[in-house]
Formats: structure tokens, C-alpha cells, sequence
């Protein structure tokens, strides 16, 4: 088994060591944040970094910009690399970018081994020795430099980040044995699959990446064994017991909108504000690992289709039933196949082989282009009908089945990202601008007719039932879902 090394180069404790703090006292460093110094920064196995990717998470207020910056300086000043020691610093915005340069030239200020080393300009510090430098930026002044060769990419705060573009921009040199990325962040603002933040906690959790070193600490979960049994608001706050103010957390909380203190001060995954469903029982309710449920002899299954004019949205459907326990169960969730563009006709003929495959002869939809599709299912032997109730109201209906814990999902990121991302917008259950609800809206329908409590759907060759009165055609009152050297003396 290989055991990794600490290197024989100079160590961050060697180095934080012989710096001050920007009021001029010796830099203390808490041991939780020198034990992760010292795994990311410190450690070496077969010769280079065992670690190119450092995701440390915690609360508001806990060191988290302060380490990264100690750790650009580091990776500035340490040791020598190969290829170059440049090093770059992405910060959320143009305020975060100024105060990461601001800390940066204060520590400078405050300590003269830097200051005779350095030279700093505007938003650059340099190596006197034009070895490196450390470039502060706002993140979205570095947009598509792919390409470019860094000893060391820190991130500050991912929490608003909808899409990995960025990220892929600024991949590690795979030829540099020392490269590396450091994320520091408190939870998402939107947590679902797709999201940068989402998808590293993902696999930070299962373990799987062995170059990936992921440093936890919220209300519900921390890596770190000595505060696995502390209060939710301490293990999220690691440097609690270091504040001056002991009543900091109770005074935030009564200033702060719940799901403002929630991602900021507990460490808890957020969702866009007016979000109109909590997290959590949409998670619980998906079946990791199961993707589809094949067709089952003697089982009614119902069906909702939400379809799409085939240019931009999907269209999708969800087939499901009810299990012995009473709950909605989906079966299968699908769309057209091919991206948009599609033709919308051929989507019908794709979801007509699928009713098959599960006996059922009718399926319920919306009201999309009038009788279009009416007409389409017709022709192929399924009845088609138009549901009477709003895509806000379904939504509305499907709340209390879902905090019910009455409803079973698929483990399918898409659906999980679309439930995850409805917002309340002008009294009505909808998307937010410039994404979409297809998938969501197809299960929620599917789940509306499930809970009716009707007699079930006849399998396919027996005689189309009646059309009926379902009391999901009425409004239902729902409420919105209640972050280099050796001579360093």
C-alpha cells in the first residue's frame, strides 16, 4: 500500500509560521485549519500533489477566504515550480475580488519576508524575482481563457454558480505534478445535479476521486470526525469558540430571512429565493439507483404527457402507479429522444410505443396547441385528455403529497433539477426565466392523477373510460416551500 509523503520541501506550517496577521500579531492558525494545510499543500505521493483538488466548505464568517488566500501565497512563495509559479485567484464578484486583494496587500504590509519578495500592482502581485504571480480577479473576467498553466486556481465562493463553464475553463495542467484547484464555498443557492457545487459535494461524499480532498463542515454533515457530534450551528462554524461575539449565530438568525441563515450561517444547501419546494423531501423521495420500472403484469399505470412544438422545450412523459402503501410511484419518465429541434409527431410515436410497453390507453396532458395532439394519440389507438387543471395548480397539488413523503421518484438528475428549481412568480408555481419545467410538470401531472382515488385506468383493449370530475380541476391553497526556498528566515 503507498503511504503518502509529506515533502521535504517547505511546509505550510514552516511557512504560516514565520508570518503575522494583518494587526501585526503572530498568524494563529486553528488546528482543523492547519491539519487541512497541511493534507492539501503538504502532501506529496509519487512525486507530485496527492491532492489537485481542494473543496473546503464551511459557514459565514470561519476563515474560508483568509485560507485560500494564505494558500495562493503559499503556493506564490513556498517553493519552486517547475513550470512556474503563477498562480490565480477567481473571486464571485468584483466586491469579493477587492476584498481577496485587499487581505492579500495587507498581509504583504504586515509581514517584510513577503514584502521584500513581492511587488504589487493593481490587481497583480508579482515575484520580485519574476518567477510567479498572484492575479485577484472576479471570476467572470477569466470566462473562456482555456489553455492557460497555473501552479495554483483558487475559487472563492461557487455558491452562485448555475453552470460549470467557468470551472472547465480552468481545469488543472495535467502535465504540472503540482498544479491544483482550491474551492472554498458555503452551500449552493441551487441545489440540484448540474450545478458545479452540487455535483462536487456529490462525489465528494461518495469518496470516489482519490485527488480530490473534501473539507465539510455543515449543520447536517462534516468531514471532520472532531465535530461529527457537535450542535448543528457548531459543527457548521468550526471557529465558533474563536468569536468575540458568543451571541453572533442568535443575532443573525433573528435579522436574516430563514433561508438566508440556513445556506450562510448553518452551511446548508439553498435554493433561489420564492423556491417553491424544500429540498430535502424532493431528495428523499428519488430512489437512487433507479433509473426506470420495467412493466408489471396485472399493474395499472397512468400516464401524463406534456408535450413540446418540438423547438426548445421538451416534451416529456411520466408513467406511474399506485404501491400497496398508497403512495405514487413513478414508473417511467422519458422525453422525445433527440434534442430540440424535434418533430413534435414523432415524439407522439415514441411515447405511443411506450403506453404500450405498459398497457395503457389513455394518457392526460396539456392543453398545448389545442387539439393537435388530441388527434395524433387518437390516430394511433390512445385517448387523449386535456387536463383541466394548471401546471401551478398541479404543482400546488403535488406540495403536500411530496412533504407526505406519498410520492417515489426516479433517479433522474434532470427531474430532480427541474422540481429543485420551481420558484413562486406572481402567485403561480413556475420556472425560472430562461430554464425549463417539462420534465416536472409531466410527473407532477402524473402524480395529480394517482392521488385522485379513482377507479384505475382500464389496460389496454378494454373500453375507454368515461371522462370524470376530478377535484384537482379546483385551485389548491398551497404555500411555497415554507451557501519557494529554502532560506524562508
Amino acid at each position: 500500500m503507498r503511504t503518502p509523503m509529506v515533502s521535504a520541501r517547505l511546509t505550510s506550517v514552516e511557512f504560516f509560521r514565520s508570518l503575522k496577521w494583518i494587526d501585526r500579531r503572530p498568524l494563529v492558525i486553528e488546528p482543523y485549519r492547519q491539519a487541512l494545510f497541511t493534507q492539501a499543500l503538504d502532501e506529496y505521493l509519487d512525486g507530485r500533489l496527492r491532492y489537485n483538488l481542494i473543496l473546503s466548505g464551511r459557514a459565514k464568517k470561519n476563515w474560508k477566504s483568509a485560507d485560500l488566500v494564505l494558500a495562493a501565497l503559499f503556493a506564490l512563495l513556498a517553493n519552486d515550480s517547475p513550470g512556474g509559479n503563477q498562480c490565480y485567484l477567481l473571486a464571485n464578484d468584483e466586491d469579493q475580488a477587492a476584498d481577496d486583494l485587499t487581505l492579500a496587500k495587507k498581509l504583504i504590509e504586515a509581514n517584510p519576508l513577503l514584502a521584500s519578495r513581492l511587488v504589487v500592482k493593481a490587481k497583480t502581485i508579482e515575484r520580485a524575482d519574476g518567477k510567479g504571480f498572484l492575479m485577484i480577479l472576479p471570476a467572470g473576467d477569466i470566462a473562456g481563457s482555456h489553455g492557460k498553466t497555473a501552479r495554483f486556481i483558487g475559487w472563492d465562493e461557487i455558491h452562485g454558480y448555475k453552470t460549470w463553464d467557468i470551472l472547465e475553463a480552468l481545469q488543472p495542467d495535467p502535465t504540472r505534478l503540482d498544479a491544483q484547484q482550491w474551492i472554498t464555498s458555503y452551500a449552493s443557492i441551487y441545489h440540484r445535479p448540474g450545478v458545479p457545487l452540487f455535483d462536487l459535494c456529490h462525489q465528494g461524499r461518495a469518496g470516489a476521486d482519490p485527488r480530490m480532498l473534501f473539507s465539510w463542515y455543515g449543520a447536517d454533515h462534516t468531514t471532520d470526525p472532531a465535530f461529527a457530534d457537535a450542535d448543528p450551528e457548531t459543527r457548521a462554524n468550526p471557529s465558533r469558540g474563536t468569536w468575540a461575539d458568543a451571541e453572533y449565530l442568535e443575532q443573525q438568525q433573528r435579522r436574516l430571512p430563514a433561508h438566508k441563515f440556513r445556506r450562510l450561517h448553518l452551511n446548508l444547501p439553498g435554493l433561489p429565493e420564492g423556491s417553491a419546494f424544500a429540498p430535502e423531501p424532493i431528495m428523499e423521495a428519488v430512489e437512487r439507483g433507479v433509473s426506470v420500472r420495467r412493466p408489471e403484469d396485472g399493474m395499472a399505470y397512468k400516464a401524463f404527457v406534456d408535450m413540446s412544438g418540438g423547438s426548445s422545450d421538451d416534451a416529456t412523459l411520466a408513467i406511474g402507479y399506485t404501491d400497496a402503501d398508497g403512495r405514487a410511484v413513478l414508473a417511467r419518465v422519458e422525453n422525445q429522444g433527440p434534442p430540440p429541434p424535434f418533430d413534435p409527431r414523432r415524439a407522439v410515436e415514441r411515447f405511443v410505443t411506450i403506453l404500450r410497453e405498459y398497457q395503457v390507453r389513455e394518457v392526460e396532458g396539456d392543453k398545448y396547441a389545442g387539439e393537435t395532439f388530441v388527434s395524433d394519440f387518437q390516430e394511433r389507438g390512445i385517448r387523449y385528455v386535456p387536463a383541466a387543471s394548471t401546471k401551478s395548480e398541479l404543482y400546488e397539488a403535488f406540495e403536500p403529497v411530496l412533504n407526505g413523503r406519498r410520492v417515489v421518484l426516479l433517479d433522474c438528475p434532470m427531474l430532480e433539477q427541474q422540481l429543485l428549481g420551481l420558484i413562486w412568480r406572481g402567485g403561480k408555481i413556475d420556472h425560472p426565466n430562461g430554464e425549463h419545467d417539462d420534465w416536472a410538470n409531466a410527473v407532477a401531472g402524473v402524480v395529480a392523477m394517482l392521488e385522485r382515488r379513482v377507479p384505475e385506468l382500464q389496460i389496454w383493449g378494454g373500453p375507454a373510460p368515461a371522462a370524470r370530475v376530478s377535484p384537482f380541476d379546483q385551485p389548491v391553497n398551497g404555500l411555497p416551500g415554507t451557501g519557494g526556498w529554502r532560506a524562508w528566515r
